[in-house]
């Protein structure tokens, strides 16, 4: 189903008129531009509206001719109000027809939650999909097969993110932990320690909307019971995207594929383990779309990108995937990273995943 036909399904169901958005990933999703100026604002600089008849673009006189010119496809109607005269949700409750609902707070609009409306992918995004990670996993190897033992996790996590600016990619996660840290901590956020034994480098990195995740491992003198734990982890992670594909074409919820990495826990020798991080979920316009846990009720779609992230202290295995009904396609990949195949415990599956890389 086309943006447009999900977007007039929903306002049917709903019994509005037109729906706005305007935060970053949402207007991104709707337009495939751009609306950010300042990277921390919650909001971009432009509402993108649909009303059934088509997409009509709200920014300020300050933004507009770099909208027309850079961001928007040919055609696109864009509302231009003063900088000085009010703000974006007032501009757009002038404009829109209603009732109406928002990705933000715009006066005498219902709320939207968009996530449903993202899911799920388009051959289109796909195609993006395919391209951004495997530009993300290319930033990431070849930072990782240059580092040593005596960098530091800041140095480490500088030069990932400029591996990912010059490819043109935002990274709101780059999180790098060396042997000292990465045992003791899942969110290893970079301090001045030295890598040591070994490192783990894990990024969420985001272009045209679209979020990517993905964590290479880096063994110079590694401990032995890395690799065993490597090993627990990759299964697990196999296991979560086998009960994705089971669960997504019989029309499942999340809930249901978490019991299947449980399971995969308990069979690898770690019970109880994925109590200490969370194990990740569905991705696309967000670094997450949800989160598995025990009661998670979301739908589990396909086709849809999925990120799921086991760890086993101190080890870690994630990679964004396509999970359609007839394949499960590993996207952040290169072809260039030692793999192993891993077998998903209580599914005929097996599947190949990103391995230690000794150097």
């Amino acid at each position: 189903m086309s943006l447009h036909a999900r977007l007039d399904s929903f306002l049917d169901t709903n019994g509005l008129e037109a729906v706005w958005f305007a935060r970053p990933n949402n207007f991104t999703w709707l337009t495939g531009g751009d609306n950010v100026v300042d990277a921390s604002a919650p909001v971009g600089v432009a509402a993108a509206g649909y009303d059934g008849d088509g997409v009509t673009v709200v920014t300020d006189n300050i933004e507009a001719p770099r909208l027309r010119d850079e961001e928007l496809a040919a055609g696109v109607d864009v509302e231009t109000f003063q900088w000085y005269e009010g703000g974006l949700g007032d501009a757009i409750a002038d404009v829109s027809p209603t009732p109406a609902a928002a990705d933000f707070d715009v006066p005498g609009f219902e709320t939207l939650s968009p996530t449903d409306l993202r899911q799920p992918l388009t051959d289109e995004q796909i195609e993006q999909y395919r391209t951004l990670s495997a530009d993300v996993a290319e930033a990431v190897e070849t930072v990782a097969r240059e580092v040593s033992p005596t960098d530091t996790e800041r140095d480490v996590a500088a030069e990932l993110r400029r591996a990912l600016s010059v490819r043109n990619t935002g990274a709101p996660v780059v999180l790098v932990g060396g042997g000292e840290r990465a045992p003791k901590y899942r969110h290893y956020t970079p301090k001045d320690a030295e890598l040591g034994s070994y490192a783990l480098l894990s990024v969420t990195a985001h272009r045209n909307g679209l979020y990517t995740s993905c964590t290479r491992t880096i063994a110079f003198d590694a401990p032995e019971w890395l690799a065993d734990r490597t090993e627990a982890a990759m299964r697990v992670e196999a296991t979560a995207l086998a009960a994705t594909q089971a669960v997504g074409t019989d029309g499942g919820a999340a809930s249901e594929v978490f019991e299947a990495v449980q399971s995969a826990y308990d069979a690898v020798g770690w019970d109880g383990e994925w109590r200490n991080h969370h194990q990740g979920g569905a991705a696309g316009f967000a670094g997450r779309e949800w989160f598995g846990t025990p009661s998670a009720d979301e739908a589990v779609v396909l086709p849809q990108a999925y990120a799921w992230n086991p760890t086993v202290q101190g080890a870690k295995s994630e990679d964004t995937t396509l999970v359609t009904e007839d394949d499960v396609e590993t996207l952040s990949t290169t072809g260039e990273w030692p793999t192993e195949v891993v077998e998903a415990v209580g599914y005929d599956f097996e599947l190949a995943r990103h391995a230690p890389l000794r150097r």
